[in-house]
């Protein structure tokens, strides 16, 4: 349990540079998620034949596996919009509302009974973004979408959870990358008549950004997320990456001076998502030492 929590902390640091590098792309957000699938599908197909954990799957198992990684692409492409829209900050803020539709959705899928704590700790977080929403008034378009992210986030999660049980994390995260790839390549030529761009194919600066974002944040980060879902349930897996916006957050200030485009109500509401976090910990710590002590 503790090597699981390690390699959850381990993506949540590499989870708060996502954002900073949807800032620095150039690319518009539909391009720039293709793109970062596109390079994470490539590296996938190395290390599997290296591994040689390719194991032949059934086309069944493929579709199942695929579908979930849709999710992720929307997330994606509603994540970085809610970045191009508004800023890193807000965007990764915005992000921590997962655990709040975790805790909604899980129950309903997997048809298990509310927790209450979970449902309590989830409207902290709600209260914090509303916080930014309701007086940050130059920010609702991004907040908006920022919202509607963290919904399809949540839903990737649980559907997640249920695949690291039977498959290899970097059997999954291949496929899933695969299926995003070509859905998104599909759609492309539509997305582009409604939301065009005179920069279609990255530069050298955004080509290195995307090979960072592909290898470190996508590939390393999504084994290590389905790693830890192995041991760690999905509203816990969700909730702790409510740390991420502390690490991007801290980076959007320090690369992009963002600290003078925040007002009261942000730091306000950050206070209230980073105490449910904190909550979280502790009744986590307590739920540990409750269970060794009945096991001793």
């Amino acid at each position: 349990m503790k090597k699981s929590y390690l390699l959850l902390h381990i993506a949540v640091i590499l989870a708060g540079f996502t954002g900073i590098f949807g800032k620095l792309i150039t690319l518009n957000e539909g391009l720039l998620v293709w793109y970062r699938m596109l390079f994470a599908s490539l590296i996938l197909f190395v290390i599997l034949r290296f591994t040689r954990k390719d194991r032949i799957l059934h086309f069944r198992e493929k579709i199942a596996i695929g579908k979930v990684g849709l999710l992720l692409m929307t997330h994606w492409v509603l994540f970085y919009a809610s970045i191009k829209y508004a800023n890193v900050s807000i965007g990764v803020v915005c992000y921590c509302l997962t655990s709040f539709f975790t805790a909604i959705f899980e129950p309903l899928i997997n048809k298990k009974k509310f927790v209450p704590t979970e449902l309590v700790l989830s409207a902290l977080t709600l209260l914090g973004i509303s916080l930014i929403f309701h007086f940050d008034t130059s920010y609702q378009l991004g907040i908006l979408i920022g919202t509607i992210s963290s919904s399809f986030a949540a839903l990737y999660t649980i559907f997640n959870e249920r695949l690291v049980k039977n498959y290899d994390s970097k059997v999954i995260n291949y496929y899933q990358m695969i299926s995003g790839t070509c859905v998104l390549a599909l759609l492309m030529p539509l997305y582009l008549r409604y939301f065009p761009t005179d920069n279609l194919f990255p530069g050298l600066t955004d080509l290195l950004y995307l090979l960072f974002l592909a290898l470190f944040c996508t590939v390393l980060l999504y084994m290590l997320f389905a790693e830890s879902l192995k041991q760690i349930s999905a509203f816990t897996v969700n909730l702790s990456f409510n740390l991420e916006p502390i690490y991007a957050i801290i980076l959007a200030f320090w690369l992009f001076n963002e600290g003078k485009e925040v007002n009261l109500s942000f730091y306000v509401g950050c206070t209230f998502v980073m105490t449910s976090v904190v909550l979280q910990s502790l009744i986590a710590r307590r739920k540990r030492l409750k269970t060794a002590r009945i096991k001793s």
